[in-house]
């Protein structure tokens, strides 16, 4: 028994004697676990998995052993950089999880720097006071210091070879035993890199951020690395895709002028529906009514939000893994919507109110086939600013004269009109809307026994009722639009397109406000109360769907025309059901005319996916029923994740390693061409 306690006694000695010689050391690697612990607490909910508190110790005594190579006076500036990564890593991740429910990428760094012509909605609607609790790491390292220096810690300090070796040894050690943990699946998604939160909940932030790194880095440092599997596996893709068949859509809108109208964050939720009696979105919902309205549709953007979605719906393909194509990968080779209806003889044209080097569009525009790009002061009058840029009432009075002009001078034309005013965060529109979102509702004054009309607290002053109230301004805004191109005569021949390029990105507790406000006690239904609608984060993926309208000025009286589409669409799936329509295709195009498949799948960027059966969430391994009455099976679930991965994997290798211009190239040398 005494031989115990003088062996704990001696322990308890050397750890006392480990942590006074080494309190730098152990005050970074401390702070530094605590934060990556507490961004995974508050982002993934990850409390009690081991495995990602190893690999970030192993990551940072790593990254804190190099300090005992650095002389004592200059070991704090070292471990008080890195502190400064930690926390900037942490912060930036934490407001990233908040709008993408992800984690940022080195990849998107270029990308980021949209956000300064945002920066407003990243203030207001984005940014949360727990963005800002990781800066306690740098005020705790500074105290460390200063106390280490009264008591000349420093000085008594020496380089030591030996504490870095042994850091070595123990961070080869912990690899080990986590490798020796590891199955396919985590081999899997840690190389392809995804399924991001899957990877920080089994691996740790660290661990991500350094393979993020790698994967980021690898492809544009050596653009033959993994070409050979790449390609290979394309070319077995599309040799093996089905071809849509013709059907009974096929070319009815040959020979027509195309005008898309990209919907800047309008989402399908308020497509007919109704505050205090009155229509939020009264044109959007005649045009649903009078023409093709897919009314399940979703925009499968990623990080690149409207810039995504433009080329989703352009090509047919998904957004990069890493990055976005319009910033990072603007130059491959695409086959596009613009560029085939080029091909048709279509003059084909572009217009937005926004800076056109704004997502480089100024540049993506001319690749994808776009003859010309009309923006900002370049060519309007920036006579009404609300947001961003030029709001979009003025923006469309202008637009007018000019697809005149350019309906005069070309046989058939090909237009985009990329709407801005419904940006968030939505605040700008306050006193410009005067679209009601308060309650208005009748009760007996008790006093007087009159009926009197009364108002409660509904949405004003919210998010949600900023957003609501700036839809309506964009639903004017289409309303007045085609009015406008009516008066001049340029209906008659011309298909409108409408599409929503992404959902608002309001935060679920604008939605629980929105579906359970109780006007009787100006509070919120509780969960046990019958008329409360539950709105979970499954409710939240399912809602984000946007509207997707076809419509002719006469396609009320035609029964092909005029229906509803309740079969769950992509964007990817435009250009395969549109092309049908006008007589282009795109032999590389991942989705299908909507009108030749029966049990289609929306694939997002994270490989989550929907059907008309279930909702499946690749993050979690959960699914959510969307039809009640369906018995998912282990089967169907495995036969859209393989899916999904393998779209996911086929469309990042085309972005990546150009695989379009390459395969047309050695086309062109077999033919003997070049």
């Amino acid at each position: 028994m005494i031989k115990i306690k003088r062996l704990i006694h001696l322990l308890r000695l050397k750890v006392l004697n480990y942590v006074k010689n080494n309190v730098l050391f152990l005050s970074f690697l401390f702070s530094s676990i605590v934060n990556t612990s507490l961004l995974r607490f508050l982002t993934v909910k990850n409390y009690f998995n081991v495995g990602p508190i190893l690999l970030d110790i192993t990551v940072l005594i790593l990254i804190a052993s190099i300090g005992y190579l650095i002389k004592p006076k200059k070991r704090f500036k070292y471990y008080f950089s890195f502190s400064i990564v930690i926390v900037l890593l942490c912060i930036v991740n934490s407001i990233y999880y908040t709008n993408y429910i992800s984690f940022t990428s080195v990849s998107l760094l270029a990308t980021s720097l949209q956000v300064i012509d945002v920066s407003d909605a990243v203030i207001e609607n984005v940014m949360e006071l727990k963005d800002f609790t990781y800066f306690w790491q740098i005020a705790f390292l500074m105290f460390i210091h200063f106390n280490l220096k009264k008591q000349s810690y420093y000085n008594s300090k020496k380089v030591s070879k030996n504490s870095f070796l042994n850091c070595l040894i123990i961070c080869m050690l912990t690899l080990g035993l986590f490798i020796c943990t590891m199955n396919s699946t985590d081999y899997s998604r840690i190389r392809k890199q995804w399924n991001r939160e899957y990877i920080v909940i089994k691996f740790g932030i660290l661990t991500y951020q350094l393979n993020d790194i790698f994967q980021s880095v690898t492809p544009q440092i050596s653009p033959l690395f993994g070409y050979d599997k790449a390609n290979r596996e394309f070319r077995e893709f599309y040799a093996s895709k089905n071809s849509d068949e013709n059907n009974m859509y096929t070319n009815i809108f040959k020979g027509k002028n195309i005008l898309m109208i990209h919907a800047e964050s309008v989402q399908n939720f308020l497509i007919n529906t109704k505050i205090n009696n009155k229509e939020v979105t009264p044109n959007l919902n005649r045009l649903a009514k009078e023409g093709l309205y897919f009314s399940n549709f979703y925009a499968q953007e990623s990080v690149g939000t409207s810039s995504d979605s433009e080329f989703t719906l352009s090509t047919s393909l998904l957004p990069s893994s890493s990055g976005t194509v319009f910033v990072s990968y603007w130059d491959r080779k695409y086959i596009t919507m613009q560029r085939l209806m080029k091909e048709q003889g279509y003059y084909t044209f572009s217009m937005h109110g926004n800076k056109g080097s704004f997502w480089n569009r100024n540049v993506v525009h001319k690749e994808f086939g776009y003859d010309d790009f009309y923006y900002y002061n370049k060519d309007f009058v920036i006579d009404d600013v609300i947001g961003l840029g030029l709001s979009d009432k003025s923006f469309f009075k202008q637009v007018v004269p000019k697809i005149k002009e350019i309906n005069n001078n070309n046989e058939h034309f090909f237009g985009t009109l990329i709407m801005l005013t419904n940006h968030t965060p939505f605040t700008d529109i306050e006193g410009i809307s005067n679209f009601a979102v308060d309650y208005k509702y009748s009760a007996v004054n008790e006093q007087t026994g009159l009926l009197e009309q009364k108002t409660a607290r509904y949405l004003e002053k919210t998010k949600m009722g900023s957003y609501i109230k700036s839809v309506h301004y964009a639903d004017e805004a289409i309303g007045q639009l085609l009015a406008d191109l009516e008066k001049n005569g340029l209906l008659d021949n011309t298909v409108i397109v409408i599409y929503g390029d992404h959902d608002a990105k309001l935060k679920m507790s604008e939605y629980n406000r929105y579906y359970n406000y109780d006007y009787l006690t100006d509070n919120l239904l509780a969960e046990d109360d019958p008329r409360y609608v539950k709105f979970d984060e499954y409710d939240y993926e399912i809602n984000r769907k946007v509207p997707f309208i076809i419509w002719t000025k006469d396609s009320k009286d035609n029964s092909l025309l005029n229906r509803e589409i309740t079969s769950v669409m992509g964007m990817y799936d435009v250009l395969p059901t549109l092309g049908n329509m006008v007589g282009i295709g795109s032999p590389y195009a991942l989705g299908h005319d909507i009108f030749s498949i029966d049990d289609n799948v929306v694939v997002f960027h994270d490989a989550s996916f929907i059907t008309d059966k279930i909702y499946y969430n690749s993050q979690k391994g959960e699914w959510a029923l969307i039809d009640p009455d369906f018995k998912a099976s282990v089967a169907y679930i495995e036969k859209y994740k393989k899916q999904a991965e393998r779209l996911i994997s086929v469309s990042n290798d085309i972005i990546v390693y150009d695989l379009i211009r390459k395969k047309e190239q050695s086309e062109l040398i077999l033919r003997g061409e070049k």
